[in-house]
């Protein structure tokens, strides 16, 4: 028995949901808009396995909640389409590609060691400046969707300075919060009004089902939280400290950045050279960001016993999870609270915190790291204007970085 009883009378099997799944995560480029839209290609257009309304409801679920949205309306559609195991099935055929990939170049880095020689160092060098352009793209964007007034506009450059006046692993955290008061107290609309009618047609979806996902969700927090202390890097460490990131991003996979890095990088378990190189390769890899984590584990799963791979796993899970339990306990609820002032107005003030964030991330680590002298500057304006004037495609670019700082010796 699946565990959410849909209004559906076409279910579809596993593997076919898995292998429909498979090809868009080896074939998804472009980041979690453009994600959208090969969904709505090929699960509306093509395939027919629901309408524009029901996508729109359940891509509007998905940006309510914290995590990755494209994974998570993905899970979503896997859900709608063949219960609980058709969500595992959209999740695992979306993810894997790029999981597998990044997992990979971990072990590639890996096999570099502590000593690079100079070739490595230059194209790592452009990745890293890539990560420049990717990153003031992604901010520039999202200020301009989620930042259309002066009080949001405001909250964004007060949370930035906040940020690195006093930075710390928990700033990020404090700023999301301040954020979603303030927009509660001057009732902060929202950047679109919700959709009107009936909303998603989930049959009998029981409330227990998304009650039990909240309590595991909040159990599974609590125990990260008490976890996310330990020094070492261990399974429980790791996982526990991915869950909470995974469990406290708004924003998309740009805003998981700082909150990574503030996790990763301070206590040792990875150097922000290659924590920066990794995200610089994520970004020209399809299917989900998120699966950053998988490289990131791999670093710091080296030297465990059965191999780093368990550490890719670990993390992996640890990002994703907390999302998808979310999309799991919202189905339920998610009619009435859509339409709800109160709830809006929050989201509106996390999302204008979301952009200070992502701007206070884009000066440290990421520009700091990565521009020293007039030449990498130059190389690093020439990439932000191909990506964001040209539209080339963030793969392009990130490729054309690592043979440009390898020929041009940056």
């Amino acid at each position: 028995m699946n565990l959410f009883f849909f209004q559906s009378r076409n279910k579809s099997s596993f593997l076919e949901i898995f292998w429909v799944f498979l090809q868009l995560g080896l074939t998804s480029f472009g980041g979690p808009v453009a994600h959208l839209g090969f969904f709505r290609e090929a699960f509306v257009v093509r395939r027919k396995w629901l309408d524009e309304k029901t996508l729109a409801d359940l891509i509007s679920l998905c940006q309510f909640l914290p995590g990755p949205a494209s994974s998570q309306t993905g899970f979503a559609i896997g859900l709608y389409r063949g219960g609980l195991k058709g969500g595992v099935a959209a999740w695992l055929g979306f993810t894997a590609p790029s999981a597998i990939f990044m997992t990979a170049f971990a072990y590639g880095i890996l096999s570099l060691g502590a000593d690079w020689d100079a070739d490595s160092a230059h194209w790592l060098n452009g990745l890293k400046i890539a990560v420049v352009a990717v990153v003031a793209q992604a901010a520039l964007g999202m200020s301009k969707a989620l930042c259309p007034d002066r009080l949001r506009a405001t909250l964004a450059t007060l949370a930035a300075a906040f940020l690195l006046a006093f930075p710390h692993h928990l700033g990020p955290i404090v700023v999301l919060a301040v954020g979603g008061g303030i927009g509660w107290i001057f009732r902060l609309p929202p950047k679109s009004e919700p959709s009107k009618g009936k909303g998603l047609k989930l049959g009998r979806t029981p409330a227990w089902t998304g009650a039990m996902a909240l309590i595991l969700f909040v159990s599974l927090l609590a125990l990260a939280l008490v976890g996310r202390g330990k020094t070492e890097a261990s399974v429980t460490g790791l996982f526990s400290k991915f869950y909470q990131v995974g469990s406290l991003v708004f924003g998309g996979g740009h805003v998981v950045l700082p909150l990574i890095e503030q996790e990763m990088v301070p206590p040792g378990w990875v150097s922000e050279d290659a924590f920066l190189a990794g995200y610089g390769v994520a970004q020209a890899v399809p299917g989900p960001l998120f699966t950053f984590a998988s490289y990131l584990g791999t670093l710091a799963g080296e030297g465990w016993v059965g191999g780093a791979w368990i550490g890719a796993v670990v993390a992996t899970i640890g990002i994703f999870l907390p999302g998808l339990v979310l999309v799991i306990a919202i189905f339920p609820f998610w009619n009435r609270l859509r339409k709800q002032a109160t709830v809006q107005s929050v989201l509106s003030g996390m999302n204008a915190a979301v952009v200070g964030v992502l701007f206070a991330a884009l000066y440290h680590p990421v520009w700091t790291k990565a521009i020293h002298d007039p030449r990498q500057l130059a190389f690093g304006l020439a990439l932000f204007v191909g990506l964001y004037f040209w539209k080339t495609a963030p793969w392009l670019v990130v490729a054309l970085s690592a043979a440009g700082g390898y020929l041009l010796k940056i």
